[in-house]
């Protein structure tokens, strides 16, 4: 049913800010495994979507919170989201930045996300555009796409792919939908904990 595969050695962290700082509200957290979704094609970037089981339970805190995701939102153009990431910031500065970075976006049209893109935009994909021609780098693909819904706060994406033009230019950025995935999610966790 799912590939489950021995994740490569890597810590999560969660709480901070900055990737470098000695933050006492950090927690590292290594990983244990993975479920990439059993139907991901990595040419055409359909089905872009994995789960991180890690070692130990995650501890919530006033730093750490858990994001919430739907089980049907199709998420029209013109919403309002955010992406976090620690991707590079420009196409000449290559590497992770030390300080997290946010930016407000708007999520466009399947149809003008196929200008860029062509056919494999398909109903799992959403793409995304800021001011400025904000959006994801080299370094952000994973990245959660977040919507607020009053005061609760949604996964709704995860980074999948960036223009070959460069992260800077007019190009949107592309993300895997969520609520797509809501069953197989639910599948994976139900049946793996």
């Amino acid at each position: 049913m799912d590939h489950n595969s021995s994740a490569l050695l890597f810590t999560i962290r969660l709480g901070s800010n900055n990737l470098n700082a000695d933050d006492p509200n950090v927690l590292l957290l290594s990983t244990e495994t993975y479920f990439l979704h059993p139907d991901y094609d990595p040419l055409t970037l359909s089905n872009d979507y994995g789960l991180i089981r890690l070692r130990m339970p995650i501890t919530f805190t006033e730093y750490i919170w858990a994001a919430s995701f739907l089980s049907a939102n199709p998420l029209p153009a013109g919403a309002e989201v955010l992406t976090v990431g620690w991707g590079q910031t420009s196409d000449e500065t290559a590497g992770l930045v030390d300080d997290l970075r946010y930016v407000n976006l708007v999520t466009l049209s399947n149809e003008e996300c196929r200008m860029v893109f062509g056919n494999q935009v398909n109903d799992n994909m959403v793409c995304v555009a800021g001011n400025n021609n904000e959006g994801t780098c080299r370094g952000d693909l994973g990245s959660p796409l977040i919507q607020y819904v009053g005061p609760m706060v949604f996964n709704v994406g995860v980074a999948s792919f960036i223009s070959s033009n460069g992260c800077e230019s007019s190009d949107p950025s592309g993300f895997t939908r969520t609520y797509s995935y809501f069953d197989w999610i639910h599948n994976v966790t139900s049946n793996n904990t």
